[in-house]
């Protein structure tokens, strides 16, 4: 989705920024939806931003929608969302410099491309990568596909080298439509991914399917699905609805646009995750959203053909807020990546990442936060 930051270059540090939010602030979520067993604890480490322009191994960094902690290496894998238009549509090996005391710095490790089904490099514009996770048998992606190109959605699974090993089953209703009857909207589709502890595979979309109803405005939300897939196979296993929030902010400049919509999801277990809502009003900026979420006595709506015409009884996810960005006192961007992670002093974190869209009037940005305590089973 084109939206806000992120960047480095093979071991420069990043320059960091001052925001009013001091060095290990805590915010606490005590009882989440009531549920104190799901109480979290995070405290602020740091903010590390990078202008848009720098240049990796010759191509444009940037971009970056989804990022995830590999333990075996003690590295994050961050995708960029580069429709293979000033490179071959690519992932990074990330190496960040943090610790319980803040986080001093990023450097690249290395630079993937991601081939196609036939082992070549995606041709410009036939692929659209949102999101990325460390899976059991290889590195799960999603793109989100081209709305008005036609061209569907999808999540895959590459070996290391970013070659093709398989791909997941698309469900009936998401493939986009020229009438936009039924389908993802464009720019609105697969951008969340998360892999749960049981191999259990989440993917969400951004803002309703056409079918579903309407996107968020100022004075309504949406109803995104959430597709929950067994990793093994590739085939879904039920369908939930992530009720998104209206936006929270007019634009403040004459006839400015605005929207709100889920741009990650990470699972904390097999049925709370964490996702982001990230917002952005003209003349404004974004605002940021951390929700949790909770399954459990959801309804599957996979049977359901349309959530806006429909009659039976359903059940959203539980959502309740953990952190506002803005509210906390933090600036943010773009923020469509998100994984939990490890220092290098062992110190569990959370990392929140942005997209620069490669604008020159935007920013690769990281948030960290060290986790004090996260939900019980």
């Amino acid at each position: 989705m084109t939206k806000r930051f992120l960047a480095t270059a093979a071991f420069v540090l990043l320059s960091s920024t001052v925001s009013a939010t001091d060095i290990g602030t805590t915010f606490e979520t005590a009882c989440p939806f009531g549920d104190c067993a799901a109480g979290i604890s995070l405290s602020y480490l740091g903010e590390f931003v990078i202008p848009t322009g720098h240049m990796e191994n010759g191509v444009e960094f940037g971009g970056i929608s989804g990022l995830d902690f590999d333990a075996a290496t003690g590295h994050y894998i961050a995708v960029s969302d580069d429709r293979s238009e000033r490179g071959s549509a690519r992932f990074y090996e990330l190496d960040v410099d943090l610790d319980a005391s803040g986080i001093k710095g990023v450097s690249v490790v290395k630079q993937v491309t991601l081939k196609d089904k036939n082992g070549e490099p995606f041709a410009a514009r036939t692929v659209d990568p949102e999101s990325i996770r460390l899976g059991k048998d290889g590195i799960y992606w999603g793109s989100e596909g081209d709305g008005k190109a036609l061209l569907a959605p999808f999540v895959r699974v590459a070996s290391p080298d970013g070659s093709f090993f398989r791909e997941f089953k698309l469900p009936e209703g998401f493939a986009p439509t020229a009438d936009k009857s039924t389908g993802i909207r464009d720019n609105l589709a697969f951008e969340d991914l998360a892999i749960a502890p049981s191999g259990d595979v989440f993917v969400g979309v951004e803002a309703a399917l056409y079918q579903d109803g309407p996107k968020s405005s100022l004075t309504s939300g949406s109803l995104s699905r959430i597709v929950r897939y067994d990793g093994a196979t590739g085939e879904p296993k039920a369908e939930y609805v992530y009720p998104v929030s209206p936006i929270p902010q007019a634009a403040t400049k004459a006839d400015g646009g605005n929207d709100n919509g889920m741009s990650e999801i990470l699972a904390l277990d097999d049925h709370r995750l964490l996702a982001v809502e990230r917002s952005y009003a003209q003349g404004f900026g974004n605002n940021i959203k951390i929700m949790m979420m909770d399954l459990t006595d959801a309804t599957d709506v996979s049977a359901i053909v349309s959530l806006a015409k429909n009659d039976q009884r359903v059940v959203p996810v539980r959502k309740s807020q953990v952190l506002d960005l803005r509210a906390i006192g933090l600036v943010p961007d773009n923020i469509e990546a998100m994984s939990l992670g490890k220092a290098k002093d062992g110190t569990d974190v959370l990392i929140l990442g942005s997209d620069n869209n490669f604008s020159t009037s935007q920013k690769t940005q990281f948030y960290a936060f060290k986790v004090l305590s996260r939900p019980q089973q």
